[in-house]
């Protein structure tokens, strides 16, 4: 059956700053209560406008350990009050995502892949949706294998594309196949390189953002515990890849730029560069090095927040 092609959010997407988040299911409003059941959330349990409705900027990553640190690093880059070291996680009452509020930014892990992520996304857009805010800009911030980059060089993702180099994303729906479009927001993107050339603290590149199901076969490593092809085939890959544009790998962007484009939603994916794919399939920098390597992202998100918001850079 052909794919069901699902590319845009419609004539309206002009307007939809101006609006809520919108959610793109009606059965939502017949629902007495909505259980945002992995973040341990709810419509009737908590108070969901007055707890997320100032949220201006959502920063979404991998790891648990690296959105705690990154919200602490906001309460300290905002200068709000109190100590940083002391910030909860409001997802507590499950081990799935943890969850940090800080000021108008939101940080929340999502851990590795689409299904992971996509599942933190329907629940992360339904409470933006409920809390009632608007005007708001999701950042996915993560690690990559960069594609003919040096390491710790940070790709700015044009359009998240899949295996074949478009930029869609196949989801399977009651067995149909709908395809939707990956294209992120151009003015998002171009502001961020803007930022990072004012911090002038690391090399910065807007490029396609390839999406693969796993880390090892999927990326054409050689290291994992299969593996059906051979180097010549993998160098080959890899440099179809470049020519079309890509220059990073990861494991999330088309799941995270489809839905945040259906729901009308400002987004951007901030990747940092491991290593070049060209070189190598493991990481082998050292430990502090890749802590420096990941704090690139962060400190250019900070800086593109704390611009919007008018404070001094």
């Amino acid at each position: 059956m052909a794919p069901i092609l699902l590319n845009c959010v419609g004539n309206d997407n002009k307007d939809y700053i101006k609006q809520h988040v919108q959610v793109k299911n009606p059965y939502l409003d017949t629902m007495e209560e909505d259980i945002l059941y992995h973040f341990s959330l709810g419509t009737k349990t908590h108070n969901l406008p007055e707890m997320f409705g100032d949220i201006k900027f959502v920063c979404v990553g991998g790891s648990a350990n690296r959105m705690k640190a990154f919200a602490q690093f906001m309460h300290q880059e905002l200068k709000l009050s109190g100590n940083p070291e002391e910030i909860q996680d409001i997802c507590a009452g499950t081990d799935r995502y943890c969850m940090y509020k800080v000021g108008p930014v939101l940080s929340i892990s999502h851990g590795m892949g689409v299904p992971s992520i996509s599942i933190m996304l329907h629940e992360l857009i339904k409470l933006l949706h409920h809390a009632q805010c608007r005007d708001v800009v999701l950042f996915r911030l993560g690690t990559s294998g960069g594609v003919g980059l040096a390491p710790g060089t940070v790709v700015i993702t044009a359009k998240a594309v899949d295996y074949s180099f478009l930029p869609q994303f196949e989801q399977v729906v009651l067995g149909k196949v709908i395809t939707r479009s990956t294209e992120l927001d151009e003015g998002v993107s171009n502001e961020l390189l803007q930022c990072s050339s004012e911090l002038n603290s690391f090399p910065t590149v807007i490029g396609n953002t390839m999406c693969t199901h796993d880390f090892y076969e999927g990326q054409g490593r050689l290291d994992g515990a299969l593996c059906s092809f051979s180097h010549e085939e993998k160098l080959e890959y890899l440099s179809k890849a470049y020519e079309a544009g890509v220059r990073n790998i990861e494991m999330e962007s088309t799941v995270f730029a489809a839905m945040c484009r259906v729901c009308g939603l400002k987004a951007a994916v901030i990747c940092v560069a491991l290593l070049n794919r060209f070189e190598g399939d493991q990481i082998t920098a050292s430990h502090d090095v890749l802590v420096e390597y990941q704090q690139r992202p962060q400190n250019l998100v900070s800086y593109f927040i704390k611009k919007r918001l008018g404070l001094n850079v």
